[in-house]
């Protein structure tokens, strides 16, 4: 590896920070796992709902914030987690730059290498599982590559720790000396035009002009704060002059100087030929998006989720967590102390009444939720670390087409069969703010929770099978109309489905352990206050007597156009607070024989579709925004009730 000469790095007022970036599926988390430990703070970058995960370090006598931000292709966005990544570059002070790279995708990595050699950011290469490019073929002139490029180059095996020392001994960055690549004139020209009027910027003008002239628009916010109107009305002349002297869009040529010349550097400093080896593991990850072989997998990997999510996170641990070590363990000695040191009547209300804060936010959030999301956040990152969740996408990309998204929808789907409140925070991982707003309104619609599940599935038990065979047509349609409908008539684009499948592989339980921790960690933080807040507003509905009220209000609709007893209303009342509550109410009415079969189906599809339980609205609104979520309950209450009585009606007619 050559020397370089060092310089100095400024110090922020929060210490001096280390930057990871790449593309997806290089080992970035590994290695910030490698670095940080278990001191990591996972929270999304300030007006998005993109999330970044930060840690604390020690290296040569000082302490760094380590900063994981997430994969990127392009250092010019074309989605919400590279405009992230660039902007971090952009706004943040100077920083020690880390680029990991698959050995195995140089060329995708070098293509984001040059870019930074643009900006003028100094960065240390790292080249991660240099042991799969081997047995591969690959070898890389670690030196030559190294020169060619003016910065450290380090070769690695993350998931073994094999090379992640070094990292900290190349923390103070080289100066870049990389010769600028030279493009067309026209684009030289509009470069150095629009260079001269951008102001100073941790990154290059001259990047930031390619970045305008490729027709970056989300700099648009970054140059009305820096620049009068005038002189950005002026740019935008210089790019559409520029672009006009071109048959392909500026961005497009642009790419390909740059894909000339890594090519270039590729031709020098790779040495050998690659062949794909035949192991167990490559033929089980080419059998895992098999159009026939696929399936069966595909299928079998959704049940042991389901079963260990479903079942063992929302039925046996929350079954032990809310009956045993709350029902039994806790409350009641807690009660008893309250009710002897707290004699006022509202505040032990507040505390352990039906709405209380011990009795409903506290034992949901930890004794029903909580289990299901740290389940399912081991599930995940099996599937993360294995190398299996972009095949899982894949699989399931053609059903989702047809609804206007991609397969990665699939995770928040099946996740919401467990608790829609968290799967509605999954929705962070599609690409676009249309995706995520399609999949929320699903899994508000007429995904059940898994609790909810269980009870219709018993309800269902002693009716013939032609009931359950109708709800779960029913609910499919729905939800298939739904979605085709959102996809056409929300503004934005979907996103496109490009996904690399990287190797499979057998994952590292030390990195499942600190990814489930930091996980859970977030989840304490973030969505636990959502559960006290709701419980909240419970209280205050219920002391005024509000819930009566809304009880009142209700009961024409649920007797008159639905056809179900008054005490139904009860049901749909609470379960707006939980799902399953509200199944429950109307499996005690079923049993008392208040509900005919025919009832029994209405009310289980009219709830199956009701709006979401009082966590999840909250979660909407913290993930969507206020209007949207307003949105999406207005669209919800109509569409739940209407099929409801049209089911009623049609059944009425048929007889049944």
């Amino acid at each position: 590896m050559e020397s370089c000469r060092r310089e100095a790095v400024p110090i922020d007022d929060h210490g001096e920070r280390v930057i990871l970036l790449g593309n997806p599926n290089v080992g970035k988390s590994v290695i910030f796992n490698y670095l940080t430990g278990k001191y990591v703070t996972v929270s999304n970058y300030p007006g998005t709902t993109v999330e970044v995960a930060t840690g604390a370090m020690s290296a040569n006598g000082k302490r760094f914030q380590v900063v994981d931000t997430p994969g990127i292709n392009s250092l010019i966005p074309t989605s919400e987690d590279e405009k992230v990544t660039r902007d971090i570059l952009l706004h943040g002070p100077p920083a020690h730059l880390v680029q990991v790279i698959d050995t195995k995708n140089l060329r995708r990595g070098l293509l984001i290498s040059l870019q930074l050699l643009e900006m003028g950011i100094p960065f240390q290469v790292v080249l991660n599982m240099w042991d799969e490019a081997k047995s591969r073929g690959i070898e890389i002139n670690l030196r030559e590559l190294s020169e060619h490029l003016g910065m450290p180059v380090l070769r690695a095996v993350a998931t073994r720790r094999k090379g992640l020392e070094k990292i900290k001994d190349n923390l103070q960055p080289c100066s870049p000396s990389f010769p600028a690549i030279t493009y067309p004139e026209a684009i030289e020209e509009g470069v150095s035009r629009i260079a001269s009027s951008l102001p100073t910027a941790p990154m290059s003008r001259r990047s930031l002009a390619l970045m305008i002239l490729s027709g970056d628009e989300s700099l648009s916010r970054w140059l009305h704060r820096n620049l009068p109107e005038e002189e950005i009305s002026r740019i935008e002349k210089i790019r559409f002059e520029v672009q006009a002297r071109f048959r392909d869009p500026i961005g497009y040529q642009v790419n390909q100087v740059r894909l000339r010349k890594v090519d270039e550097i590729l031709s020098r400093v790779k040495t050998s030929r690659e062949r794909t080896p035949r192991t167990f593991t490559a033929s089980l990850g080419s059998l895992m998006i098999h159009p026939f072989w696929g399936i069966p997998i595909l299928l079998f990997i959704l049940f042991l989720t389901y079963e260990f999510v479903g079942v063992f996170g929302a039925q046996i641990s929350v079954d032990f967590l809310e009956e045993t070590l709350f029902g039994e363990w806790l409350l009641p000695p807690l009660t008893g102390v309250i009710h002897r040191f707290l004699p006022i009547p509202l505040l032990q209300d507040l505390l352990i009444g039906p709405y209380g804060i011990l009795t409903m936010a506290l034992t949901y959030a930890l004794a029903i939720v909580l289990p299901i999301v740290g389940c399912f956040f081991i599930i995940f990152g099996l599937m993360e670390d294995s190398g299996y969740l972009p095949r899982l996408a894949v699989m399931s990309n053609q059903i989702f087409k047809r609804i206007g998204l991609n397969g990665k929808a699939v995770l928040p789907m099946v996740l919401g069969l467990g608790c829609d409140t968290m799967a509605t925070m999954t929705t962070r991982i599609l690409d676009t703010e249309k995706d995520r707003t399609i999949v929320t309104l699903l899994l508000a619609l007429g995904v059940p929770c898994s609790a909810q599940l269980g009870v219709i599935l018993g309800m269902f038990s002693g009716l013939p099978v032609f009931y359950l065979f109708t709800w779960i047509l029913l609910i499919a349609l729905i939800l298939a109309a739904v979605g085709y409908l959102a996809a056409r008539l929300l503004p934005g684009e979907s996103s496109d489905f490009i996904l690399e499948l990287p190797p499979l592989r057998v994952p590292k339980i030390s990195n499942i352990a600190v990814k489930t921790l930091a996980r859970i960690e977030w989840y304490l933080k973030e969505a636990v206050p959502l559960f006290i807040l709701g419980t909240l507003c419970l209280f205050v509905l219920h002391r005024t007597g509000g819930l009566a009220l809304l009880e009142k209000a209700s009961t024409p609709l649920i007797v008159h156009f639905l056809g179900l007893p008054a005490k139904a209303t009860e049901a749909f009342i609470i379960g707006f607070l939980r799902r399953d509550y509200g199944a429950a109410g109307l499996f005690m009415l079923a049993r008392d024989g208040l509900l005919d079969p025919r009832q029994v189906l209405v009310s289980l599809v009219t709830i199956t579709l009701f709006i979401p339980c009082i966590a999840q609205f909250f979660m909407m609104i913290k993930e969507r925004g206020l209007r949207k979520t307003l949105w999406i309950s207005a669209v919800i209450f109509p569409v739940a009730f209407g099929v409801g009585g049209l089911l009623n009606f049609f059944l009425g007619i048929l007889g049944r």
